[in-house]
């Protein structure tokens, strides 16, 4: 089923699929030699490339494909990231705007948080 919202600039309604569930098909990854972590959807990747500045990274730039956006999927994405730096005694310094932001709202990822410069 199709939704339609306003679209504020034309004045018009546009079509938006319904939001779906997202589902998580495989499972977390890091990448250490790219600098960079993943996790694939069924429906696209969400990823966040990093700097490693010894046991703590700079999450750089968190990025999700067009068909994830808005579907909390990066959230879920950010989540396994903190359980990631627990399990592996990681401290995280968000750097790019969602991340700082997302840090911020959830509160549990203090223990791993650093704060940007």
């Amino acid at each position: 089923m199709r939704r339609a919202y306003p679209c504020f600039a034309a004045g018009k309604g546009v079509e938006r699929p319904e939001r779906q569930r997202i589902e998580h098909t495989m499972s977390f990854r890091d990448a250490p030699e790219e600098n960079r972590m993943s996790m694939d959807f069924a429906d696209g990747e969400v990823w966040v490339d990093y700097a490693r500045q010894g046991d703590t990274l700079a999450l750089l730039h968190v990025e999700a494909d067009p068909a994830l956006r808005g579907s909390g999927a990066a959230g879920r994405f950010m989540q396994a990231v903190v359980d990631h730096a627990r399990a592996h005694g990681l401290k995280l310094r968000p750097v790019c705007s969602y991340a700082v932001v997302w840090m911020r709202r959830h509160s549990d990822s203090r223990d791993v948080a650093v704060e940007a410069n």
